[in-house]
């Protein structure tokens, strides 16, 4: 099994080059086979829950073609097959935007019910509530999500909760539904406004993606595209609280600043420096960290994917700080790990106390989810010694060549294929 090995203590300095969204990319990538027309789509992060989800599009019957690493060509003109049902599929949580996508073109999906990352309960009820409000039946039967529709009709629709995954699902199908759907208290994050800047290339009519209200007319056919990807706000942002907790100089590139501003916001209340340019930001620490408060919050706010990320940072912090978790329950599994290295953090109910610690220091440590497994490896960077990450293949989902990247900051980390490489790796960084 492959695991990281970091030494740390290396103030990371340098520029790195930020990737297509993930989270992004997979709705596109599913809503891409809503047309008979050749879909070309440039941007795209080589992660594995892309690759996964590639892997489904194909063995329903469309063509995909990876012309380079981050460019694919998708035609969905011969799909046979409206049942997604593999077990590689079941691992990832995007494979729930096919059933919007399949729904909205053919009247017609089965998916199985997906997975991902174990951080807490995130149910399918609003996806469920749209699908019927447009005229879909609706089935969740033997481990498979099953919609059928004789027409989709539009609708006036309220989300009860703020939910991406339903607002994004809901687009897709109300984009080739009859007449006029509105969607109020819809999400309003960067990928959300992404697929639908996607869609409108296509041919849909969508208004107010970004708003908490979406407005969409159907179209009877979508039609070919060429599309980029945005950058990856997540990415960047963990690559800027490695600046923060190793007290580095890093310039992130190839972003959005304006979706990184709550980000920005809580690196400059921790007494970090920012610059930013059009499309870059510069992050410098040169000074101890100085404590704050956070609460994860649908954008604008901070997002939940970069709370493990913040609560390394303010671990390391002068005071204490306080961590608030508004979306998912169970996103402070990492914790024990980073007590392990030195972390003073007590978990109450939805919230994370933390007193700042002087230092963190090498352990063996493993990854419980996605974006804990990369702010580990933060951790680990700032610590002294050297520590060893387990369940690696979370963090493989959504970073592209994350240890790469990092190596060409000065970082002492290494992947490891079998256990017999870490003693040469050891004999490099002792």
């Amino acid at each position: 099994m492959e695991q990281y090995v970091i030494k740390g203590g290396n103030s990371l300095v340098g520029e790195v080059e930020i990737g297509g969204a993930k989270n992004a990319a997979l709705p596109i990538l599913a809503a891409a086979v809503m047309t008979d027309e050749t879909v070309h789509i440039d941007n795209i992060p080589d992660v594995r829950d892309v690759n996964v989800l590639l892997g489904a599009i194909e063995s329903i019957g469309a063509l995909v073609h990876r012309d380079d690493r981050h460019r694919i060509t998708i035609n969905a003109a011969n799909i046979s097959d409206v049942v997604v049902d593999n077990e590689n599929v079941k691992k990832i949580r995007a494979s729930y935007y096919l059933i919007g996508a399949l729904l909205g073109k053919y009247k017609h999906a089965e998916v199985t019910l997906p997975g991902g990352c174990d951080i807490g309960c995130r149910a399918i009820d609003q996806h469920i509530k749209g699908f019927r409000a447009l005229g879909a039946e609706v089935v969740v039967e033997h481990g498979m999500i099953r919609t059928r529709a004789e027409r989709l009709v539009g609708s006036h629709i309220y989300m009860d909760v703020v939910s991406v995954g339903a607002t994004i699902n809901v687009m897709m199908v109300a984009a080739m539904a009859e007449g006029k759907t509105i969607i109020e208290n819809a999400a309003k994050e960067p990928h959300v406004v992404d697929l639908a800047n996607f869609l409108n290339s296509m041919g849909a009519n969508i208004k107010g993606a970004g708003t908490d209200v979406i407005r969409i007319k159907g179209v009877p056919s979508l039609h070919g595209s060429d599309y980029t990807i945005i950058p990856d706000q997540i990415e960047a942002g963990t690559f800027m609280f490695a600046a923060a907790v190793t007290r580095g100089d890093v310039t992130v590139k190839n972003v959005i600043p304006k979706h990184l501003e709550s980000i920005t916001a809580k690196l400059l209340e921790l007494g970090c420096e920012l610059q930013e340019s059009d499309d870059a930001v510069r992050v410098v620490c040169s000074r101890g960290l100085r404590h704050t408060n956070v609460k994860t919050l649908p954008y604008p706010g901070f997002p939940t994917d970069m709370q493990p990320q913040i609560t390394v940072a303010l671990g390391l912090a002068s005071g204490t700080s306080i961590v608030t978790e508004s979306i998912f329950e169970n996103r402070f599994k990492y914790v024990d790990e980073l007590t392990r290295m030195g972390a003073n953090i007590k978990v109450e109910g939805n919230s994370a106390i933390i007193d700042g610690a002087s230092r963190y220091t090498g352990a063996g440590i493993s990854a419980p989810d996605l974006r804990a497994g990369a702010a580990l490896v933060l951790a680990a960077l700032a610590a002294e010694g050297e520590s060893r990450l387990d369940n690696i293949h979370y963090i493989q989902r959504g970073y592209e060549d994350f240890h790469l990247k990092l190596q060409g900051l000065g970082a002492q980390i290494h992947l490891l294929d079998q256990e017999q490489d870490y003693s040469h790796f050891h004999i490099l960084t002792g």
